[in-house]
């Protein structure tokens, strides 16, 4: 049996929007996902903190404030400190072009803009966490 993929939510910074990630949550739960919600107003250091307590695959982020150049560094940032490395981190929300490049570049694993499905992150994350399984089985 295929172990579960355990995704932690999270929104970081002052965005008080989370209509989007309360969507999000519920379509990976319904494709057999384990999910961990963390709310609004995370701090790079909770949202890491959160993650390695829960185990998770990976950690997804939503930012609709315009700090994500701010944010998504901070928490690879936190995550190399505190050696999670290993935990993929995916996000979304309204992301220009150029940044989601550059934020690619420095480790971010996907953006999500608007217009992304659930079905497609479902698939992403899937693929994802599956390839990072297979690879840490070869070590």
């Amino acid at each position: 049996m295929a172990k579960k993929i355990r995704v932690l939510l999270a929104k970081p910074g002052l965005d008080g929007h989370d209509r989007g990630i309360k969507v999000v949550a519920a379509a990976f739960r319904d494709a057999g996902m384990e999910v961990i919600y963390t709310g609004l107003r995370q701090t790079p250091p909770m949202i890491v903190e959160a993650a390695i307590q829960e185990d998770v695959d990976a950690i997804g982020i939503s930012i609709l404030s315009g700090a994500h150049m701010t944010l998504f560094p901070a928490i690879l940032d936190e995550m190399k400190k505190r050696g999670a490395e290993d935990i993929l981190l995916f996000g979304g929300g309204i992301i220009p072009d150029d940044d989601k490049i550059a934020l690619e570049k420095i480790g971010v694993a996907k953006i999500f803009t608007p217009g992304a499905t659930t079905e497609e992150a479902i698939e992403f994350l899937v693929k994802a966490v599956g390839e990072k399984s297979s690879d840490e089985k070869m070590m």
